[in-house]
């Protein structure tokens, strides 16, 4: 149970000074790299869909990949802990703001459950000109118009 908290903090934590600042609704990239961060996470949570952990596992950012250390370690702690991410029922994509380290996809999700939760992504962009998820935190959503 601490190994799944420690997961969770270090993954929320690039986000919790960019999730403060994200409601300024800046834009930080152009189209194209828009296009290309919502393509990332489309595809990641299109991973998880069909289980393949290697995949979605490709897509999160060098550092994610370290703590988790395997696809399966990695796609284990999401099905635990982010369900809304790990079985989306429904996703929207809202802005993509500024953070403080860089990009912030919102991703408005209703989780298996009916909950409607905000996942804000940290992205990072690698130094072939990628993007990858560098993290995601979720926040309670009061209902879809957030």
């Amino acid at each position: 149970m601490r190994r799944i908290l420690l997961a969770l903090i270090l993954l929320a934590w690039p986000l919790s000074a960019s999730a403060q600042t994200a409601e300024s609704g800046t834009a930080v990239v152009g189209a194209a790299d828009a296009a290309a961060i919502h393509a990332v996470i489309e595809r990641q949570l299109a991973a998880f869909q069909r289980d393949d952990a290697a995949a979605a596992f490709a897509f999160a950012s060098p550092e994610i990949q370290s703590r988790f250390g395997t696809p399966a370690a990695f796609i284990a702690m999401v099905r635990r802990a982010y369900q809304p991410v790990y079985r989306p029922r429904e996703r929207e994509f809202r802005a993509l703001v500024e953070g403080e380290e860089g990009p912030v996809q919102k991703v408005l999700l209703v989780g298996p459950d009916g909950r409607v939760v905000m996942a804000l992504y940290s992205m990072e962009r690698e130094a072939d000109g990628s993007w990858r998820i560098s993290g995601c935190a979720l926040v309670e959503a009061d209902d879809r118009t957030s």
